[in-house]
Order: structure tokens, then C-alpha cells, then sequence
């Protein structure tokens, strides 16, 4: 038994509501699985409602700070390169704001960045609220059911996952530098013969 499943065991609900209002995707599969048949420790309905409502309330906290304070801190922190490059894709994503906010969720290591990037956008505080509310719920039943039904497996796929994170993320930076080095170069031939004519 890992250190996980003895907190949950130990300390129940209080511990999901921590685990899932900071993170929360490995927390809720393992209390789930300590909520099937076979186990037995906690309640699977109850697991959910729970995770639901730190997730929630976790992505509100966060989603707030940047609404507060975010602003001010690019202000002092980016150059004004950055900044304007941040408020082009703050943009796109205020324009697909519902798929995004109901999915950021579902994609591993990037909620927290999500609902404050969120509250930096112009995204009315309301709306954020009602499909972050929703968004929550769906993320809970789905892990929450997963966990229960293939809890075993679908916990070794995720530590697996983990393990490979950094090392995807490296794929990802190293591919979208490529791209921007490629479009530069092509962006300098084009300019090269109009500038001789």
C-alpha cells in the first residue's frame, strides 16, 4: 500500500478535497479504487462529489488571483515583447473559451496555469463560474469512474506518464522551435528578392 492510499484510508475526505483542490487527477483515481467492492474505505458518489467541489474550488482560488493580481505581476515581471505576445494568445483563448475551460482540465500538469492564464483574459467572472462548475463535475465522474472500474491500470498508465512528462515537453518545445526557425527562414528568403528589386 502506498503513502497515498494510507493518507485516504487515514484521513478519508479531507485529504481528496486538499489532493484534488491543488491537483488532483492521481488523488481521485486512488480514491476511487478505495471505494470499489474490493476495498471498500471510502464511497465512490461521495469521492466524486468531493473532488468535484475542490477542483472547483481550487481552479475559482487560482482563476481569481489572476484576475487580481496577474496583470500587475506581467506588468512588472515581461517585457513589452512578451506582454504583447501574451495578450494575442489570452485572446484566442477568451475566444474558444468554453472547449477550453471544459477541457484544460483533462490534460495532465496544466490546470493551475489554465485558470490563471483564464483570469487574465476579458472572460466575465460568471461565465468562467458556470463552465468551470460544469467542467469540474464532468472531470469528477470520469476519473472518479475510471478509477473505480479500471483503477489498477489506469493508475500504472499515469505514473508512467509522469515519468515521461519532461521528457515530452522537451519533444514539444524543440518541435514548435523548429516550426517558428523554418517559417523565419522562409520569412527572410521571401523578403530577400523584393528587397534586391
Amino acid at each position: 500500500m502506498d503513502t497515498l492510499e494510507t493518507f485516504l484510508i487515514d484521513y478519508g475526505y479531507l485529504v481528496l478535497f486538499l489532493g484534488t483542490f491543488f491537483e488532483g487527477e492521481t488523488i481521485l483515481l486512488v480514491a476511487a479504487y478505495l471505494s470499489t467492492p474490493a476495498m471498500g474505505y471510502l464511497d465512490l458518489w461521495t469521492s466524486i462529489i468531493v473532488a468535484g467541489t475542490g477542483t472547483f474550488l481550487g481552479d475559482q482560488a487560482v482563476f481569481w488571483f489572476g484576475r487580481r493580481w496577474g496583470k500587475e505581476f506581467l506588468a512588472k515581471r515581461a517585457s513589452p515583447r512578451w506582454q504583447e505576445r501574451t495578450s494575442r494568445v489570452m485572446g484566442l483563448i477568451a475566444k474558444w473559451d468554453i472547449w477550453f475551460i471544459l477541457s484544460y482540465r483533462f490534460f495532465y500538469g496544466i490546470r493551475n496555469v489554465s485558470s490563471l492564464t483564464m483570469g487574465l483574459t476579458p472572460i466575465p467572472s460568471w461565465r468562467f463560474l458556470i463552465l468551470n462548475a460544469l467542467a469540474s463535475a464532468l472531470w469528477a465522474i470520469t476519473f472518479g469512474l475510471a478509477g473505480y472500474y479500471i483503477g489498477d491500470a489506469f493508475r500504472a498508465f499515469l505514473s508512467r506518464a509522469q515519468k515521461y512528462e519532461i521528457t515530452v515537453l522537451v519533444v514539444i518545445v524543440a518541435v514548435a522551435l523548429a516550426i517558428y526557425l523554418v517559417n523565419r527562414y522562409r520569412g527572410r528568403n521571401r523578403a530577400e528578392p523584393s528587397s534586391r528589386s
